[in-house]
């Protein structure tokens, strides 16, 4: 079987296992999100944290909660990293500096994931299971919590109520994350993930001395990472680490988990709304660029000539040979696409425009399906904005979902669309012009540019992938890095929920002959249109000088 006809036949399966799972989890998660009733241990939460689950939230009070819980986990894991050095089970591993305790800390907390430091060599167990492991589950269960909010925006009528935020978040952790997670974590074990709390191994002698290896609960926070699209891993090469994802068929069921929640969320989101029609619409958007951008990818790593790329069948260089060019190149669009920044081959090593691919997948603001709830609430933006442009096309005030899209409406999605664009090209600006910060990249000229641009664009859209080649762990970068995280996080977040607080207080408007139909072919067409020529003018003058300059040389 050629290398071709392999990643195609993955990507078939993949498609496959996905629409198979896609109708009983959007379900699901619709139960879970709709239910009035709390099982046993929600119930215990409640009373440990001292919240009434069945009050009802206006948006900023659902915002206030989002962001006290949010801002007390920063404080726990930054808290935890210092005083590692005191801790048992820390490996024997020195207290974090506090630059990069902040960095790890904001990274973890806002879902990115983003990793100046080599795991294996800086966290111990306690840091990466009562720390790292936990806001795996939480940062993702935060952002399915906003987007349900969303959501419930767009199905109610004269009420500002969204729901209670402590509910949709434990219910997020106990019914969906814990449960499919402890299955995910079986199967990863059956492939060859490790499993255990052991301490630091000597493996071998080679040149220059012994190799040192330590253990970990790797496979319980390896199956997390992926369902919860956070991306941290328990080594520094990623998912790229046997250890990690030893087999072709575990890399597979990584994207799988990666893309689940993510795409099945768009169900919960069809029924929620009384529409499974406008869920199958936005997925069908969804999965229409992510195929596509896995098609530019394949193309670019299998096409290139010259005798390096003849003998190895392709561009192999920073691919693992166990998984290919086909099964890496599905990876890296999936885990750019979404917010997951897992890597199982290093970005960098790409060919200069399917470096640019990965680029622009984060930069589409990972809405393709984007991260576990931020993808969802990601998309439905766009969706606002290309009603609105079709609105001005006829000459009719644009409506969506029963809700008029006027002024103040239109205002809230802008600004959240706006915010991560400028802070990847504000903070991109001043690393280069200042004299300090390019002294960190490994290449000059377009390559070096574009370590400088994934970093930033990597942290702004709360993703976490790294380009490589850029030493990241600097004070400058750590801080801005970290502040472009928590900005990139939150600041959409607060439109988020005030545009679904105003969209819960209007009444629903009847449809009627002129109404945009969102849920047909032409409207996702519509929306794809919208999101490429968005992202093509916002950043198409800083592709142009990196992935595009390299790829075109």
């Amino acid at each position: 079987m050629g290398p071709v006809l392999a990643g195609v036949l993955q990507l078939v399966a993949l498609t496959a296992a996905l629409a198979l799972a896609y109708k009983p989890l959007g379900s699901h998660m619709a139960r879970v999100y709709s239910s009035g009733k709390h099982l046993r241990v929600e119930r215990w939460i409640y009373q440990g944290i001292g919240a009434d689950p069945d009050t009802q939230m206006r948006w900023p009070a659902y915002l206030r909660g989002v962001l006290a819980f949010s801002a007390v986990g920063v404080l726990f894991l930054y808290a935890l990293q210092r005083l590692q050095g005191h801790l048992p089970g820390s490996l024997g591993f020195a207290s974090i500096d506090p630059d990069q305790a902040f960095n790890t800390a904001v990274s973890f907390v806002t879902n990115t994931n983003w990793q100046s430091y080599y795991g294996e060599q800086a966290m111990g167990h306690v840091v990466q299971t009562a720390g790292l492991a936990v806001q795996n589950f939480v940062s993702a269960a935060v952002g399915m919590a906003v987007a349900v909010a969303l959501v419930r925006g767009f199905a109610r009528s004269r009420t500002g109520e969204l729901g209670n935020f402590w509910a949709d978040l434990v219910r997020g952790v106990v019914r969906v994350l814990v449960p499919i997670a402890a299955v995910a974590a079986v199967v990863l074990v059956a492939c060859g993930v490790i499993q255990n709390f052991s301490g630091i191994h000597e493996v071998g002698q080679f040149t220059g001395g012994a190799q040192q290896w330590n253990g970990g609960a790797v496979a319980s926070q390896e199956a997390i990472k992926e369902l919860g699209t956070n991306g941290g891993g328990y080594f520094n090469a990623n998912s790229a680490h046997p250890f990690e994802n030893p087999t072709p068929f575990s890399n597979l069921f990584e994207i799988f988990l990666i893309l689940l929640i993510p795409f099945s969320i768009t169900r919960t989101f069809g029924l929620m709304v009384g529409s499974v029609k406008q869920g199958y619409a936005i997925l069908a958007t969804m999965g229409t660029i992510w195929v596509g951008f896995v098609a530019l990818m394949m193309w670019t790593e299998f096409s290139h000539h010259g005798p390096a790329f003849e003998l190895a069948n392709g561009a192999m260089e920073g691919k693992e040979v166990r998984f290919g060019i086909g099964g890496s190149s599905i990876f890296a669009v999936s885990t750019t696409l979404t917010s997951t920044g897992a890597v199982d081959s290093f970005h960098s090593s790409f060919t200069g425009l399917g470096g640019g691919i990965t680029l622009l997948g984060m930069m589409l603001g990972e809405i393709a399906p984007g991260g576990v709830g931020s993808g969802l609430y990601g998309m439905l933006i766009m969706a606002i904005i290309a009603v609105f442009i079709a609105g001005l096309m006829v000459g009719r005030t644009p409506e969506y979902l029963g809700k008029k899209i006027g002024p103040r409406e239109i205002k809230l999605a802008a600004c959240s669309l706006l915010v991560t664009p400028a802070l990847v090209l504000v903070f991109t600006a001043f690393a280069m012009a200042l004299p300090t910060p390019p002294n960190s990249m490994t290449n000059s000229g377009a390559h070096g540019f574009s370590e400088i641009l994934y970093a930033y664009t990597s942290g702004a859209n709360n993703n976490g992938s790294a380009f490589a080649g850029l030493n990241a762990d600097t004070q400058w970068f750590n801080t801005t890095i970290g502040l472009a995280m928590l900005l990139g996080r939150f600041l959409p977040m607060v439109f988020v929920l005030a545009l679904a607080g105003s969209l819960a207080e209007q009444q629903q408007v009847p449809a009627t002959a002129g109404t945009l139909r969102t849920d047909k072919p032409l409207y996702a067409g519509l929306l794809v249109g919208t999101i490429v020529v968005i992202t093509g003018l916002t950043y198409f003058p800083a592709l142009a000088l990196g992935p595009l300059a390299e790829g075109l040389a």
